[in-house]
């Protein structure tokens, strides 16, 4: 394998991103987009597992805004997530992504049940191992869950997948004088409320030292430089600057 700067890496993609131009759903062209990202990735063998939002499908905050009991609406996302990660495995296998999902809900006709070390040993024996069901809790988004799993795994780092090239100090899409911000430490992102994951997640990460780097996804070869080493995106880790 090539000197790579990471070597065990969570991936971390919404649910939004796999509905491409649609309003709902999955759309085929992006799935298989995606996958063609990551079989590079995978032919140089760096362990690489996955965590997937369910947005596309349902969102549970949504559910929330019309009525619905919070944790019934975050269990349905739960489900969405699980819809997303099977179609993902699928189009990974279809050219050839030796690939596991391990759900945090039980479902032993679908996945295995989450069990960290069952994971680890994936992950060591080079298959690619998608994270389904969030943590199996209400309250908490995928976004935790990504954290969440990134330490269990020992991942040296989380590769938050976005429609934009890194972490602005306003939205780009409006705000044409928006700057890019290319490193930033986890206070700052607290302190500053930037949109780059919810606050339990950059807190988890935070604690345990773990950096994220957030990233534009639909430009070809991104996942590929970062793992050289190459600078992508926006980088958030502890430390002063």
């Amino acid at each position: 394998m090539p000197d790579m700067t990471y070597k065990r890496v969570l991936l971390k993609l919404s649910g939004e991103a796999l509905m491409g131009s649609q309003e709902y759903g999955i759309d085929p062209d992006v799935l298989q987009n995606i996958a063609e990202e990551i079989l590079p990735i995978y032919r140089l063998q760096v362990q690489l597992a996955i965590v997937i939002g369910g947005g596309n499908i349902f969102r549970g905050i949504s559910g929330v805004a019309q009525g619905m009991d919070r944790a019934t609406g975050d269990y349905m996302g739960m489900l969405a997530t699980m819809l997303n990660a099977l179609a993902l495995q699928n189009v990974l296998e279809n050219v050839g992504v030796d690939t596991r999902v391990l759900s945090a809900l039980e479902m032993k006709e679908l996945a295995e049940p989450y069990i960290r070390r069952r994971a680890t040993r994936h992950l060591e024996k080079g298959r690619v191992v998608i994270f389904g069901g969030g943590t199996g809790n209400p309250f908490f988004t995928t976004d935790t869950a990504a954290a969440l799993r990134g330490m269990e795994i020992n991942a040296d780092v989380i590769l938050k997948a976005t429609k934009v090239d890194g972490v602005y100090t306003a939205d780009p899409l409006t705000h044409a004088d928006a700057r890019r911000l290319t490193d930033l430490t986890y206070l700052e992102v607290l302190q500053r409320q930037l949109k780059v994951m919810d606050a339990t997640a950059i807190s988890l990460c935070m604690d345990n030292n773990l950096p994220v780097i957030v990233f534009k996804m639909t430009e070809k070869g991104n996942i590929r430089r970062i793992l050289e080493g190459e600078t992508i995106g926006t980088i958030v880790r502890g430390g002063e600057r």
